[in-house]
């Protein structure tokens, strides 16, 4: 099945995926598999059918879409644990299974069975874990994965953000990183970035002034000047001020970008960051303190006020989560004027890490917690990115597939 699968999809189109998955599935006894997409907001996931454009359509009363809260697949979704689904009888079995692409959610798999057995359900996963793959491989060139995952119409600027992105969770042995962003298909001026280097871990977050298509820019421009300097070698302080040289040569002192970089060294524990004029990232430790992590903001990137970058440092303990955030997540109004706040943030992330939730399950639920609490619509970005530091032990991939629902 899986070398079967694994050849044939070097030269598979999305649209054909789901044909070649049963095709390849039927030499384990897998049958009937159906492949379903979560949505950019994830709430809800969609029948891939392989039928182009409008590959939502359900086909063989299979339904073309399963709401995420309240439905036995959607707590597939949220846990990563298989479950079984409507319809299991004396003939068969039908499972919903998690598919992953790593520790990125991609949505389900509905899969029928003649056998309730180890070997079935290894089978089971083992065939969601190469679906995962060749989707994730498939999806950044297609178009009809982008219709079947968008509920709405999306700006321009939202469309840049999205692309130049890295994943939305990444997880190893020794960090689980994951970000959103808010409003998903509106989204202009914010920007997240991290990347891996040996033991570093590097983690940064923008938020540029403005709404509209420049702001978009501002923010792509800062985090593109931010890769390439890390890239060669610079120091947290270096970046910052070539970030700022980048803006001010392309627009003057018009346009600014507050924002946090900082690296974490996953062998010690060591966080170090720099602060340009952005909020403090918020540490909770054990699922009950926290602490924001003040340290002198140098001014936002882009004004050349000629303030000196302090770099700061934290130790952080084996279990920490660092949390950045934009003002759009602790400002956000609802009814009478009442901001979200940062107290409610900081609650709501206490709350289900204590409920031992995933880091991405967290933050889908703080990010919906966020939109109805503003009537779901929000009049700022909105931005958080986590990192979970596991600890030094780069064996360690028990924990942090805990962390993010993925089992090994």
């Amino acid at each position: 099945m899986l070398a079967g699968l694994l050849t044939a999809s070097h030269l598979l189109p999305l649209e054909l995926v789901p044909a070649a998955v049963n095709r390849h599935a039927a030499a384990a006894g897998l049958t009937e598999v159906r492949i379903y997409l979560a949505d950019l907001q994830e709430y809800v996931m969609r029948l891939l059918t392989g039928a182009g454009p409008d590959a939502g359509q359900g086909a063989d009363g299979d339904e073309a879409e399963l709401r995420i809260e309240g439905t036995v697949p959607g707590r597939v979704y949220q846990h990563g644990r298989v479950l079984p689904a409507a319809g299991s009888g004396p003939g068969g079995y039908r499972w919903w299974v998690p598919l992953l692409d790593g520790t990125e959610r991609l949505g389900v798999l509905r899969v029928t069975t003649a056998a309730d057995d180890a070997r079935t359900h290894e089978d089971m996963e083992l065939l969601a874990s190469l679906t995962a793959l060749i989707v994730a491989s498939k999806s950044p060139l297609s178009d009809s994965h982008a219709r079947l995952v968008r509920t709405g119409e999306m700006n321009v600027a939202a469309e840049m953000q999205w692309h130049l992105m890295p994943p939305r969770s990444y997880a190893d042995g020794r960090v689980v990183i994951s970000a959103t962003m808010e409003p998903a298909y509106q989204v202009s001026g914010d920007a997240f970035d991290y990347a891996i280097a040996g033991p570093v871990v590097h983690l940064s977050i923008f938020d540029a002034m403005g709404h509209d298509t420049a702001a978009g820019l501002t923010a792509h421009l800062a985090m593109a000047a931010g890769r390439n300097h890390r890239r060669q070698g610079a120091s947290l302080a270096e970046t910052g001020e070539v970030i700022e040289g980048v803006l001010i040569e392309q627009f003057g002192q018009t346009r600014y970008v507050t924002g946090v970089l900082a690296d974490l060294d996953t062998r010690t524990g060591e966080f170090t960051w720099v602060n340009r004029g952005h909020h403090p990232p918020v540490v909770i430790r054990g699922g009950r303190w926290t602490t924001l992590l003040h340290c002198p903001p140098a001014h936002p990137l882009g004004t050349g006020l000629g303030l000196r970058s302090t770099l700061c440092r934290e130790q952080l303990e084996p279990g920490d989560r660092v949390v950045f955030y934009t003002d759009g997540i602790t400002e956000a109004r609802g009814p009478g004027d009442r901001e979200f706040g940062l107290t409610r943030f900081v609650d709501f992330l206490i709350r289900h890490h204590t409920d031992g939730l995933s880091v991405p399950e967290t933050l889908r639920r703080l990010v919906h917690a966020v939109l109805e609490h503003h009537g779901g619509r929000l009049q700022d970005d909105a931005t958080v990115l986590f990192c979970e530091w596991l600890g030094p032990d780069t064996d360690a991939l028990g924990p942090a597939a805990a962390s993010v629902g993925v089992r090994h």
